[in-house]
């Protein structure tokens, strides 16, 4: 294998918009594109230990509004579709022929979009706590539907108005851990300080902008269309989640599961939203077998 050092390189989306990226591993890995939670950024390995064993080439990258990718230009409509094709010109940049893609959280609707848009660029899809549709599988609770709501009244400065209302939550990137894991069984894997560490460089980078990745981030799954049908996914899809998740229970995996063409749902029992670091390894594998 050769050059395996990381990387930090732009690509270009369309209309000229900079999306960050990291490229890590060696260059003849097999590719594996990480699409991060929310809130997220390129600077996080799920295992960074799992990761240099398996000798893949490990591929990440900002949404928009998160650490170096430009924010979206005033009056473009922050969209899962729009952040799939993001990830399509990063691929296509780097040249990379076909990806094993995997996502975490909301990262798990961009690699599915990506899978569902772009099938040429997929080999394997890895999904890891993502929710269904609310409509279809509830996780939102009552007080955020009623600030849905109440953004949803006036679309046009909806982003605007709650990147306001979340600036002062991104003043201090570790005390927003929660957003990423708030169960008991989430506590008790923050007892790892490097899963810790590793977390809050990974938001300290998201914040980098203030809050204006995160806001497009909830905007694109609350109050616009997900603008993409599972069910013309035909990659293979394997879902990874927590038993213990106090949000994202496994019914979302089964949904997901039960959309594609060729779904497998994995239910770690003492798990909570943090599975991404106990499960990495068996993702890697998993998508290497599948490649």
């Amino acid at each position: 294998m050769t050059n395996s050092f990381s990387t930090e390189q732009t690509a270009t989306a369309t209309g000229g918009r900079r999306i960050a990226v990291r490229v890590s591993g060696p260059d003849d890995g097999l590719p594996v594109l990480f699409c991060h939670v929310a809130p997220g950024s390129r600077h996080f390995d799920p295992d960074p230990e799992a990761t240099a064993a398996a000798g893949v080439r490990l591929i990440t990258l900002d949404r928009p509004g998160y650490g170096g990718s430009d924010r979206l230009t005033e009056g473009s409509s922050p969209t899962i579709p729009l952040y799939a094709d993001d990830c399509a010109a990063v691929l296509d940049q780097l040249g990379v022929r076909a990806a094993a893609v995997t996502g975490w959280s909301a990262g798990g609707r961009v690699a599915l979009a990506l899978a569902a848009r772009r099938p040429d660029l997929v080999r394997s899809v890895a999904v890891i706590g993502t929710p269904a549709p609310d409509e279809e599988v509830a996780w939102i609770g009552a007080d955020e539907k009623a600030m849905i709501a109440g953004l949803a009244a006036d679309p046009d400065s909806a982003l605007a108005n709650l990147e306001q209302m979340l600036a002062p939550m991104t003043a201090d990137p570790s005390a927003m851990i929660g957003m990423v894991g708030s169960s008991p069984a989430d506590e008790a894997a923050l007892a790892d300080p490097e899963l810790r560490a590793d977390l809050e460089a990974m938001l300290t980078e998201a914040f980098g902008q203030g809050s204006a990745g995160l806001a497009a981030d909830l905007v694109s799954y609350t109050l616009t269309p997900w603008g993409f049908d599972p069910r013309a996914v035909g990659a293979p899809v394997r879902c990874w989640y927590g038993a213990a998740d106090a949000v994202v229970s496994p019914a979302h995996g089964q949904w997901w599961v039960d959309q594609v063409a060729d779904g497998t749902l994995t239910v770690l029992p003492e798990a909570g939203h943090l599975l991404v670091r106990p499960v990495w390894s068996e993702v890697l594998r998993w998508n290497a077998a599948s490649s």
